[in-house]
């Protein structure tokens, strides 16, 4: 008997304004009692509409049945596998959303006062304390709003840490694996970036790394675990080779699913670390927002973290309390409004504490264990990148499906149609056709088999029948697009009204 893949079956949808009829209304007022007021009255008349007719005329059941059936089409963590590739895109437990609502958390106003607002400071000084505790750096802060604003806050914090020493240095050495935002970074806080060479296992070319390092060297910023999905088996010589130029090693933590509970980037030698919360903590992501990206610092750089820093102290009756310290003469300033995302936070510190050190240390040996499952199951399909046992996540490429004309972007369109969302693609840069799968630890054996049951099945049809995959998706409302096209001359449709008067 052959298991049929799993597929979505959806309805269209038109534009609500296609559904649009005249005298349809999805409500009914009582007559007035008392006398109407010329809206012109109230309102500024640039405000005040000249007729009603580009809105559509629909009833309540129009309305909600339309935007229901929208809704279907979204494609989230609740509804299955999101196999993206350094993003760490887990399960968000209902647990932390529900903690997050609580009204002393979502309804605490920013200018509260300290004094009001002893709970929420001692939920962001424990949360502080947590990723110290997990990153083995002691030094922290919550304001960044992201994973690149956490970059950001780690560059400026170390230019200004050597420019206390009297100078600043040139130069923030980068590996060609490294996410985009890391030279971003580094250009924003006025440094020029150089390039490091990554070895055959994905790792520091640690001769490169010494030829380079010199007295202008500010800073090497790495991901650990890469991009490529390997650890940094050098780590301890890197940061060794750095700290005798007097430079610092900056880590990007966005792949630190891996690690937690397992090893700490301080204990390494690592100076500065942020942390993406919304990957590695399991808060809602995507969509532009929202995000977390605390840094974590060594000693010696705390005193240049953002300000204000919630302190404990005792007050004049000998209790201990909370306060935020605006007295911090050498710090970068503010990098983010307020406290950062709050809710993120709390979301975080939920999951942190729910877990416990056995639970999170299960967590990055269950995404490990994860990605060398896919890795086992399908190098037999699909070319490796590298030669070795992958951390979080595991780095195919198109190699073997080219020879057929079939490429990663056919491959991840084809994936649709079994009912997957698409695989990150073409990234890290490093890799031709690459094709970046992340499991997490939320997957259970019974999914992944399913997913490599795709894959598999996707790798025969690109040797027996191309142009099967190659012209994918065959099951969405919209095929096909000429993306590039679609970029460059957008086809927007208009309402009837709008298109009836010309515009």
């Amino acid at each position: 008997m052959i298991k049929k893949a799993t597929t979505h079956v959806n309805q269209n949808e038109g534009l609500i304004f296609e559904r649009s009829q005249p005298g349809r209304v999805g409500y009914h007022l009582p007559a007035l009692d008392v006398e109407p007021a010329a809206i012109g009255a109230l309102l500024d008349p640039k405000l005040v509409r000249d007729c009603l007719t580009e809105l559509p005329e629909v009833s309540e059941v129009d309305v909600v049945r339309h935007f229901t059936r929208i809704s279907t089409w979204n494609y989230a963590v609740d509804f299955g596998m999101y196999p993206l590739g350094s993003c760490t895109m887990k399960y968000n437990p209902k647990l932390n959303e529900r903690v997050s609502r609580f009204d002393g958390f979502a309804g605490a106003h920013p200018y509260l006062p300290d004094s009001a607002a002893q709970g929420n400071l001692e939920l962001l000084k424990e949360l502080e304390e947590c990723l110290a505790e997990i990153t083995g750096l002691p030094g922290v802060t919550l304001q960044p709003a992201a994973g690149a604003q956490g970059e950001m806050t780690g560059l400026m914090i170390i230019r200004r840490c050597l420019e206390s020493r009297g100078n600043p240095r040139k130069r923030v050495l980068i590996p060609d694996s490294a996410h985009g935002t890391n030279p971003a970074s580094a250009a924003i806080c006025g440094y020029e970036v150089q390039t490091l060479r990554s070895n055959s296992r994905g790792g520091i070319d640690l001769e490169h790394l010494r030829s380079v390092v010199d007295e202008g060297v500010a800073a090497l910023m790495l991901t650990n675990p890469s991009t490529l999905g390997m650890f940094e088996e050098s780590i301890e010589e890197v940061c060794r080779i750095l700290h005798a130029a007097g430079g610092f090693v900056y880590m990007d933590g966005a792949n630190m699913n891996a690690l937690v509970g397992v090893t700490r980037p301080g204990d390494m030698g690592v100076d500065v670390l942020h942390l993406n919360l919304h990957k590695t903590f399991s808060t809602p992501h995507g969509g532009g927002g929202p995000g977390a990206g605390p840094v974590c610092v060594i000693r010696e750089l705390e005193p240049f973290l953002p300000l204000p820093k919630v302190i404990r102290e005792t007050n004049a009756e000998g209790a201990t309390v909370l306060r935020l310290d605006y007295n911090r003469p050498q710090s970068i300033g503010r990098v983010r409004a307020f406290h950062g995302n709050f809710s993120v936070l709390v979301r975080a510190l939920c999951y942190i504490l729910t877990l416990g050190a056995e639970g999170l240390r299960e967590v990055a040996e269950t995404a490990v264990l994860n990605a060398n499952y896919i890795a086992h199951h399908l190098k037999a399909d699909y070319d490796i990148a590298i030669d070795g046992r992958p951390m979080h996540e595991v780095i195919f490429s198109d190699k073997r499906q080219s020879k057929y004309g079939v490429h990663t972007l056919d491959i991840a369109k084809r994936l649709i149609d079994y009912g997957f969302h698409p695989m990150t693609i073409y990234f890290p840069l490093v890799v031709p056709g690459a094709i970046m799968i992340e499991p997490t630890e939320s997957e259970s054996r019974e999914e992944l088999d399913l997913f490599i049951d795709a894959m598999r099945s996707i790798a025969r049809e690109a040797s027996e029948s191309p142009d099967l995959v190659k012209g994918a998706p065959h099951t969405t409302r919209i095929g096909r697009l000429d993306e590039a096209a679609a970029a460059r001359k957008p086809v927007l449709r208009w309402s009837g009204a709008r298109a009836a008067a010309g515009d």
